[in-house]
């Protein structure tokens, strides 16, 4: 019983080492972007004053204004609701900077079940989870939230003054960033699932169909507008992960011994 024990008290002892790294990490974040947290709140309302606009003709991206949304206010109802707006992105900023420290201590963490060889991936694997994050990221902010703020503030609104509160804004655009920096880790679940002996690649690519429908399914719960066009922004990015977890996952998957 005590050689059973010891390696389980021995990985809570390990997982609460790198949580504690972690949350310093994200302390030390949130310190550091909360002395910058108005110029980070400036810069989260482009979606509702800008647009970027893409052409098959140069230039082929241009920043856009968007008069319709331009003058939107953004208004605080509580007393402490501007305070607490602050925290709360200058919160998200510090996991969003800490991402390095956090995917390299899940590696850690996980690396004692790991064959040696494996053990050496820690810096491939947490810049491309790093990158997929943030692409996810920039892809909501910049592509996304931009039309849904488009089509949710002027659809049917001649009659009636957009005034946002803060916090429904921030919130609002925090959560679909998030929805869509987690979304584009789907690559790096794929090959650990089919490393981890779960799933095969032949297995995915044979259920491809039934992926491509739950690719629109999520897009239709998760993005902001119920029109099709915004749905397909985030469906389309899904499916083609999807392909891209089960091309990567074809090279790295584990060979069973014959």
């Amino acid at each position: 019983m005590q050689e059973i024990k010891l390696p389980f008290t021995e990985h809570l002892v390990d997982l609460r080492k790198r949580i504690i790294i972690c949350l310093v990490f994200v302390v030390i974040g949130f310190a550091v972007a909360f002395n910058y947290s108005e110029d980070i709140f400036r810069f989260l309302t482009f979606p509702l004053k800008y647009g970027i606009s893409i052409s098959l003709t140069s230039p082929y991206v241009q920043l856009i204004e968007k008069k319709a949304t331009q003058n939107t206010s953004l208004i605080f109802l509580a007393p402490a609701e501007a305070f607490w707006m602050h925290m709360k992105i200058s919160i998200i900023t510090g996991v969003i900077f800490s991402l390095p420290v956090i995917f390299s201590q899940i590696w850690k963490f996980i690396a004692p079940g790991l064959l040696h060889k494996e053990k050496k991936y820690v810096i491939p694997f947490v810049s491309i989870t790093t990158t997929f994050f943030l692409l996810g990221a920039a892809y909501c902010f910049f592509l996304v939230l931009p039309f849904a703020m488009g089509f949710l503030l002027t659809y049917k609104t001649e009659s009636m003054t957009p005034m946002i509160s803060v916090e429904k804004y921030v919130d609002f655009c925090v959560k679909f960033i998030l929805a869509f920096g987690a979304i584009f880790e789907l690559p790096v679940l794929i090959v650990f699932f089919t490393r981890m002996g779960f799933v095969t690649p032949k297995t995915l690519a044979k259920h491809r169909k039934y992926a491509i429908l739950i690719a629109f399914v999520v897009a239709a719960i998760l993005t902001p507008t119920p029109d099709i066009f915004n749905q397909t922004l985030m469906a389309v990015p899904i499916i083609v992960l999807y392909e891209i977890g089960i091309l990567v996952s074809r090279i790295f998957v584990r060979k069973k011994p014959a």
